[in-house]
């Protein structure tokens, strides 16, 4: 390409910033500058990268690393906590005063940023608008969880998805792709352009108290399928501004915790042979793939380095392993460095450590003046170089460029209600879930259902934060199929008035569905399900969330749906009534209770007719 169309297409993409800002309610003098032209693709991103670099002062290069939480739900909205976090009342003044290169949505943990998909997307406008506007003048990451299942940041009237491990059960890399390119369109139609998904992690201990359904899969080979698929879907899906950057997490594998990392720092015993063959293949497929960032995990590998840091502060694992034997150079991101697993040296040496270990992007740090002055202290004093500083800069510089954020920051706000939530997405997610219910046990030859039973309880699990609806959706999908059902939740510790209640509900029905959340360590949820099946009277035992449950209590129905959703619980209905056969297969191996040694519903079982 000639230097003179090199430049008309730098103009062209100048041009496409201005009427997306113009379709905003952003002025052309808000839009940022940007370096000549060079051809498209890698080279493009990365030399345009190193073009932007030679602008920055070091302040503006060390702020451009970190992606941080705001409180509020609109760029303008004063809030206590941004005052006492960052001294300034809005979020747009948290990014017109740091420069940040990102921030990070949550519905929960007091941020409260989501309220709806319009919302959000003014949010993300406002947001943008500060950004090009002071500092480097350049659009941000803005980046959520939305991995379907129990984490998901954006809820209904935005299409809600099933687990990953539900994902698993149904076997399918085409629904994988095509949950992610859902999901990745209706993140940028929101603003959204930087999704913390798939998760990587093989979740190979069952008593894992942070992974379990959000992993994929127990075996490496179909995990490692699946986050190839949903890469795709989520980069390479639509067209080039309904993509979404993607994240592999948590690098080098947190499915054999047994300590939640939020709280404290797991010890993964993994010999590094064992390591290779379990944790290590789903990252290298992402790789391959063509990932745009990897997530660091809060966990210690002594095998892997002895030193007994966290892998997100170890060079030998962030470096040696991802780095120089993987032969990655995206983006490396931490998970957030306010998590227990994170803080185990002084809040200053944190960020200073991820950095000399290999990170780029530093996630909510708790405190971020002092994670900035530590950089900044560190390069002055000569432990940091500016150079490696540079390094990352341009890592995210190339990123945002090739996801095309540069390009288009702002979305249009009036097309929002068209793109979220359509028919069609739910749809088609709906068609997905259907494939990945699982029927692990039918003794008791309950299922199908011959008849419509003529009143259904519904109980369990469903006065929770997280799961205070499931109950009320399964009563919902079962009424319309000619039944007449109640739901009465019984929460995740249900007291014994709680469990009497229930009992006698469940002798006055025809059949009872106790929905069960992690069982290990519930008593009070398996007496529960004791206190039902001892009515004599029929009852389907679901495990709504990990499948491990049904290696807990002896109950002769059991079915697993990996998720509480609105979704799945629909897909429940449609198997217990008979509309579909079942079709999912375990993509883990459920053992008795506690003991891994013995396994009672091995991967793959998956009753159908």
């Amino acid at each position: 390409m000639s230097r003179s169309l090199a430049r008309r297409s730098l103009s062209v993409a100048i041009a496409a910033i201005a009427t997306s800002a113009m379709v905003s309610g952003v002025s052309q003098a808000d839009v940022p500058g940007a370096s000549p032209g060079t051809p498209d693709g890698e080279d493009a991103a990365l030399a345009e990268a190193r073009e932007t670099l030679r602008g920055m002062s070091l302040d503006q290069k060390i702020a451009l690393l970190f992606v941080i939480s705001v409180w509020g739900q609109s760029a303008d909205e004063a809030h206590p906590t941004n005052k006492e976090n960052y001294g300034v009342d809005t979020p747009a003044q948290v990014i017109e005063k740091y420069g940040v290169g990102g921030v990070i949505y949550f519905n929960n943990s007091g941020t409260d940023n989501v309220d709806g998909p319009r919302q959000l997307a003014a949010f993300s406008n406002g947001l943008q608008r500060a950004a090009v506007k002071h500092n480097t003048r350049l659009p941000l990451l803005v980046a959520i969880d939305q991995e379907g299942g129990n984490v998901t940041r954006l809820e209904s009237p935005a299409t809600e998805y099933p687990a990953s491990m539900a994902v698993g059960a149904g076997r399918s890399t085409a629904d994988a792709k095509a949950l992610a390119t859902i999901n990745a369109t209706e993140l940028r139609a929101m603003g959204v352009n930087q999704n913390f998904a798939p998760v990587a992690d093989v979740n190979s201990n069952p008593l894992n108290p942070v992974i379990g359904a959000r992993s994929f899969s127990s075996r490496p080979d179909l995990a490692s399928s699946l986050v190839t698929a949903e890469i795709d879907g989520y980069q390479r899906g639509g067209k080039r501004f309904e993509t979404v950057s993607s994240s592999a997490k948590h690098f080098p594998g947190h499915g054999d915790a047994e300590t939640d990392s939020h709280t404290g720092l797991p010890i993964i015993d993994r010999t590094e042979a064992e390591w290779r063959e379990f944790d290590l293949p789903p990252f290298r497929a992402a790789v391959d793939a063509g990932i745009d960032s990897i997530m660091t995990a809060h966990i210690e590998v002594p095998s892997l380095d002895p030193s007994g840091v966290p892998a997100t502060l170890s060079q030998p694992i962030l470096t040696g392993l991802l780095r120089d034997e993987l032969n990655y150079d995206g983006v490396i991101v931490t998970d957030s460095l306010g998590m227990g697993g994170a803080n185990v040296f002084p809040p200053e040496e944190i960020p200073v450590m991820a950095l000399e270990a290999g990170v780029d992007q530093l996630l909510m740090p708790p405190d971020l003046q002092l994670a900035i002055d530590a950089v900044k202290g560190a390069v002055q004093s000569g432990r940091l170089t500016e150079q490696r500083i540079d390094e990352s800069v341009v890592r995210i510089l190339k990123l945002k460029r090739e996801r095309g954020i540069l390009d288009k920051p702002f979305v249009n706000e009036n097309k929002v209600d068209k793109i979220v939530g359509k028919p069609e997405h739910i749809a088609r997610i709906q068609q997905i879930t259907d494939r990945t219910t699982t029927v692990l046990r039918n003794d008791a030859n309950l299922l199908p259902l011959a008849n419509a039973p003529a009143k259904v309880l519904v109980t369990g699990v469903g006065d929770t934060v997280l799961t205070n609806r499931s109950p009320e959706w399964l009563r919902d999908s079962i009424n319309k199929r000619g039944s007449t059902a109640t739901a009465l939740p019984t929460g995740l510790n249900p007291t014994r008035a709680t469990i009497d209640q229930a009992a006698a509900a469940a002798g006055e029905s025809d059949l009872t569905v106790v929905l069960t959340n992690n069982l290990s360590g519930r008593e009070q949820q398996r007496a529960l399900v004791d206190a039902l099946l001892a009515t004599g009277k029929p009852v389907i035992a679901v495990a709504s969330q990990i499948p491990y449950d049904a290696g807990f209590v002896d109950a002769p129905t059991w079915v697993a749906t990996y998720s509480w959703r609105a979704a799945s619980m629909e897909a429940l209905a449609k198997v217990l009534y008979g509309e579909i056969s079942p079709q999912g297969k375990l993509p883990v191996d459920v053992p008795a209770g506690d003991d891994p040694s013995t396994i009672q519903y091995p991967f793959d079982t998956g009753l159908t007719w």
